[in-house]
């Protein structure tokens, strides 16, 4: 641990000449979605990086990690995607760190898929009020990570057709690879009709318990299956990871010491110095 934070301490994170914008997706629930989109985001904010944060979840819950209030009545993606509000007016300011930037989820997204369905670009939304933003401000995010629910709806593809990177999390579970070739079908068709600029970056390897045969079959199933992707670091299972969002914060900021906070500095790390594809 104490060298690991050396290695850390001791190295500078470059950072990109234009914005990357990552969509963090998995469309099985509980494989650390979330918990990875905020804590890479505050890792990288730590590094010295301009960072936003777009929750496309209704629940909200990486609103909540940042400190974000997401009541109904707050700014948010929603009024973004269906109301046409300029991006800059829903965003927040985490009180983690003055360069990384929320723009909240409410529980009015809950319902806008069928809101989308009848509308004009409907698949374009995201990126074009994205876009606007990215164009008109002095200095804009080095990096943006989108958080996306656990479906493949339209707020899903809103989020692809936005992105040029996919950053897929998969747990050191049962059935980790269950349903990601649906959805590599599916960032396949949007390559092909939306967003050819749409690639699979990065995969990251989520609830790791080295005690366990499990877990060490899952790291080697999933890393033949994406050799290049793949990073070397590895999310461990951790109590820290989970006790952080229930005090409105990331690890990196609840317990910057702990196994988690550091396997995740890590991984942002890694996504640095690997740079865009």
């Amino acid at each position: 641990m104490a060298r690991r934070r050396q290695a850390l301490s001791a190295q500078e994170l470059p950072l990109p000449a234009r914005t990357r914008i990552l969509t963090v997706v998995n469309q099985k629930g509980g494989v650390g979605k979330t918990t990875t989109a905020v804590n890479l985001a505050a890792a990288l904010t730590q590094a010295g990086a301009r960072v936003l944060v777009l929750d496309l979840d209704p629940q909200g819950n990486a609103s909540t990690a940042l400190g974000i209030d997401h009541h109904a009545d707050v700014v948010s993606t929603y009024d973004v995607l269906i109301d046409g509000e300029p991006l800059g007016n829903a965003i927040a300011i985490s009180p983690q760190h003055k360069q990384l930037q929320v723009v909240p989820s409410t529980i009015h997204l809950a319902g806008a898929d069928l809101e989308l369905a009848g509308m004009e670009r409907r698949e374009h939304r995201l990126r074009e009020a994205l876009d606007a933003h990215l164009s008109t401000v002095e200095d804009p995010p080095h990096y943006v990570f989108i958080d996306c629910p656990p479906s493949l709806g339209l707020l899903t593809i809103n989020a692809f057709t936005a992105a040029s990177e996919v950053l897929l999390p998969i747990q050191c579970e049962y059935y980790a690879l269950e349903g990601v070739t649906q959805l590599i079908d599916t960032i396949a068709r949007i390559q092909a009709h939306l967003n050819p600029a749409l690639t699979v970056s990065t995969v990251l390897l989520t609830m790791f318990d080295g005690r366990t045969l499990l877990s060490r079959q899952v790291v080697d199933e999933v890393r033949a299956h994406f050799p290049e992707q793949t990073l070397q670091a590895v999310i461990p299972r951790s109590v820290r990871v989970s006790e952080a969002p229930g005090y409105g914060q990331t690890v990196i900021a609840y317990d910057p010491n702990s196994p988690g906070a550091l396997s995740y500095r890590e991984a942002a790390a890694e996504i640095a110095h690997r740079g865009t594809p």
